[in-house]
Order: structure tokens, then sequence, then C-alpha cells
């Protein structure tokens, strides 16, 4: 194992992640921009989106493509070329390469072949949704585009919907309906979520409330744009506090099991939800009045 550096010398090449607007050019950096012109090749998702994007800055870099469908083709050749000492960015039609977008497959083989992989910061749409859908955004989960249907939908949903974390799904506006039924069905009406579409755009928008409200705004209202949901997690359960008689029981009762006091304390506090040092003083009768 040994540590690999971004930016030394080295005779072979090095693999940029460079993020592209998701909809709005000005979100794009001007380090992103520099580096599309400084390396010596671009391997782009669609090579027609990205000639807009490289002639908007006035880049002159070379394109090649590189998508799902050309995947297996592409990697030896690019690893070739950074093997060789050329510089190559990867770029997605919009955001973060690998994120939902081909891109993963390229930087397993570039790791493999020793070539530095240099990731640059950038536009994404989940963390833009995310830290404005009014929802707790810490932990949270990203999952991306749900399958589409059949058994892995259905565990996919059924797995989601037990996370206390908020979870990022991504959705087309010919499935968002669809999905927000399968989440009533598996969530809950009564689970919050936010719906943010167009991104950065001119149309731009929030749809925050329960699932219910939602199914319900929809059926007046057609869903347009792509869409980001930032769906809340599980509710904590309440816990049923034992009264301290039975408290103080069930640390008898683990302690003739065999556990040792401090670890039946411990474990009575986690199972009813209290602090380990109130058990600790019931059980052992501290602050009692006489």
């Amino acid at each position: 194992m040994k540590e690999q550096r971004s930016f030394v010398d080295n005779s072979k090449g090095c693999l940029f992640l460079v993020p592209t607007p998701i909809g709005n050019l000005e979100d794009m950096t001007f380090r992103a921009v520099n580096t599309l012109k400084d390396v010596d090749l671009v391997a782009a998702e669609d090579t027609r989106n990205t000639k807009n994007l490289l002639n908007h800055f006035e880049i002159p870099t070379e394109l090649i493509s590189f998508h799902e469908h050309n995947t297996a083709q592409r990697i030896p050749e690019l690893i070739e070329k950074m093997n060789a000492g050329l510089k190559i960015a990867q770029v997605s039609d919009a955001g973060a390469p690998s994120i939902s977008d081909p891109g993963k497959e390229l930087v397993k083989a570039a790791i493999k072949a020793d070539i530095a992989v240099v990731p640059l910061p950038g536009a994404t749409a989940s963390v833009t949704a995310l830290i404005a859908s009014g929802i707790a955004p810490q932990p949270f989960y990203f999952f991306g585009f749900l399958p589409r249907k059949g058994k892995e939908r259905t565990e996919a949903l059924s797995d989601l919907a037990q996370r206390q974390e908020a979870t990022i799904v991504y959705e087309s506006p010919y499935r968002v309906k669809k999905t927000i039924q399968d989440l009533i069905t598996n969530f809950g009406a009564e689970r919050q979520i936010t719906l943010a579409r167009e991104l950065t755009k001119i149309h731009e928008a929030f749809l925050r409330g329960s699932l219910a409200q939602v199914a319900q705004y929809y059926e007046e209202n057609d869903p347009k744009g792509e869409y980001v949901l930032i769906i809340a997690g599980k509710p904590e359960e309440a816990v049923a506090v034992e009264s301290d008689d039975d408290l103080v029981s069930t640390v008898d009762k683990l302690i003739k099991q065999g556990q040792k006091p401090n670890k039946a304390i411990k474990e009575v506090a986690n199972q009813n939800g209290l602090k380990k040092q109130d058990v600790y003083n019931l059980y052992h009768g501290i602050g009692e009045n006489d």
C-alpha cells in the first residue's frame, strides 16, 4: 500500500474529474475552466453537449466520447494515453462525473494503473437540493435513481423506508408521480419530503410537505423538469420506559445472568433511552431522600 499524491512530477499523465454546471453556466469554476484548457483531452459523456460548453468558455481542447455504451472499449485507450503522459479530464453532461453517470470504471482503472486521480469540487444536484430542503441534512444517504420496476425496486423502497437519515433520490418528470405513490405505500403518507426541480435554472422550484400533500399537488399539476427528492428519515419510535422498580429488577436479572454491574446498567439505560448515570444512581440508591 502507498499513498497516491495528486500533485507531484510523474512520467505518467493524470485523470482530472471535472464537474460541469447542472443548469447555470455561471456555476462553472475558474479552476474547472483552466483545467479543461490545460489537459490534452476531454473524455465526455456526450460530446455534443460538452462541445457547447467548451465553445462557451473558449476552450479548444480535443474531445473524445466516453459513455456507458463504449466503456469497455475506451478505458484501455484512455489508460494507454495517460501511461504515455497525457492529461485527461473526464466530464459528464451535468454535475460530477461518476455520480449516477459513467466514470467510476475509469477511476478504478486509473488507480490500478498507478495514475493520479484528481477530483475538482463543483456543481452537484444532490447536496444543492439537500441544503435547501428544510429537512435535517445530516446524516444523509445518497441513493440516486431507483430501480424502475420489479423485485429490485420493491426491495430498495423497503430498505429506504427504514433509514433514519435523510435519503436523496433522483427522478425524471415522467416517473415522479408513480414514485410518490410507491413512497406512500412504503414510507407512509405523513413522511416529509422535498422535491427540488430545475436546480440553478430560471424555473428552479421546491415543493415541501408530506407525501400525501405532494400526491394531491400532482393531481392538479404536471411534473416538469428533472427532480431531486429529499425524503426525511424514519422518525425514532418512542421508548416505553420501565418503572424505577422494574429498572432495578432488570439490572439485577442481567447481573444474575453473568453480566458485570456496569455493563448491565448501561444495557438497561440504552433499552429505555435513559442516561447511564441516572440508572446507576437509581440502582445504587444515590440521591434518594432518607
